[in-house]
């Protein structure tokens, strides 16, 4: 059985807007500890560095096509990865531990270092506009990633099951968190319930509205359609790994006490972005971009 892609990604969308929602709204309903927090993020950042490498490069370069797709494809990632560093440097938006938890360990010696990255935020320190504006940027792009991923894997895989289901998962696994470092900040800078769900609700939407309006706004460029879907897989691709690595390196140093459990989920978060590109068809990372047999193989 098969879905239209252009159904798949309204149910991908609506998903990931509820998913957001419900971030927003977590710290409500589940104490969000640091260990907890870690784990989470440790499993999200490795499925997001497996989707990736797995999904979103070898597409890319299938969309890219000719000679040269390998190397434009690497330049597209770095200038995604390039982008997502300025955003992460000018807003200092990606900072999800928010617990103020540094001392739930039962052995004070074991986490020796200050926590100045988990301080509880303040208005000095963290604002949340400077937040929901490079979240917000963020979100979009991992939209246009979603879209992209589903635009190219319909053209080549003839609408089957399993369209952009790695680039799904990492984005809605993410994104509750995002939520969270929004509302989180609203609510230590005094905002009341009102506003924090307005931005919750305003946040939610963004990711479907980058998704929708890249598929079905690239059809317009007609002859660079190829091109540019890979350009975006590509530099989605770059985004994706830099949010990943910023979840990622602050801890390396810190969590020697955590260090089995957290490597162990994020090794998991790999391996499920290996499994779900391991279930797709063997053509599926084939080289369309220009190539006129197989575009006319993929209409039929």
């Amino acid at each position: 059985m098969t879905v239209s892609p252009a159904v798949l990604l309204v149910a991908y969308c609506a998903a990931i807007a509820l998913f957001s929602l419900m971030g927003g709204l977590l710290p409500n309903w589940v104490r969000m500890t640091h260990t907890r927090t870690q784990l989470v993020m440790s499993f999200v950042s490795g499925l997001m560095l497996g989707v990736a490498f797995y999904h979103l490069l070898p597409h890319s370069i299938a969309w890219v096509g000719g000679p040269a797709a390998a190397d434009a494809s690497v330049w597209w990632l770095m200038i995604g990865l390039i982008v997502m560093l300025l955003l992460l440097r000018m807003f200092h938006f990606h900072q999800h531990d928010f617990s103020g938890d540094e001392h739930e360990h039962a052995d004070p010696h074991e986490c020796e270092h200050d926590h100045h990255h988990h301080d509880e935020p303040s208005s000095h320190r963290l604002s949340w506009v400077g937040i929901a504006l490079g979240l917000g940027l963020h979100t979009i792009i991992d939209g246009v990633a979603l879209g992209a991923i589903i635009q190219g894997e319909a053209f080549e895989l003839e609408a089957s099951g399993l369209l952009g289901v790695g680039v799904f998962l990492a984005i809605l696994l993410h994104k509750p968190l995002d939520a969270m470092s929004i509302t989180t900040v609203m609510n230590a800078g005094g905002w009341n319930s009102s506003a924090r769900a307005l931005t919750n609700i305003l946040f939610a939407l963004m990711c479907p509205l980058g998704a929708l309006l890249f598929y079905f706004g690239v059809d317009f460029l007609d002859e660079t359609r190829h091109y540019f879907i890979g350009a975006a897989l590509a530099f989605s691709a770059g985004a994706f790994i830099c949010i990943a690595l910023s979840d990622l390196l602050p801890e390396v140093q810190f969590h020697s006490h955590d260090r089995a459990k957290l490597t162990v989920t994020f090794l998991l978060g790999i391996c499920l972005a290996y499994g779900i590109g391991s279930i797709e068809p063997e053509d599926a990372h084939l080289s369309t971009g220009f190539a006129p047999e197989i575009t006319s193989w993929s209409n039929g």
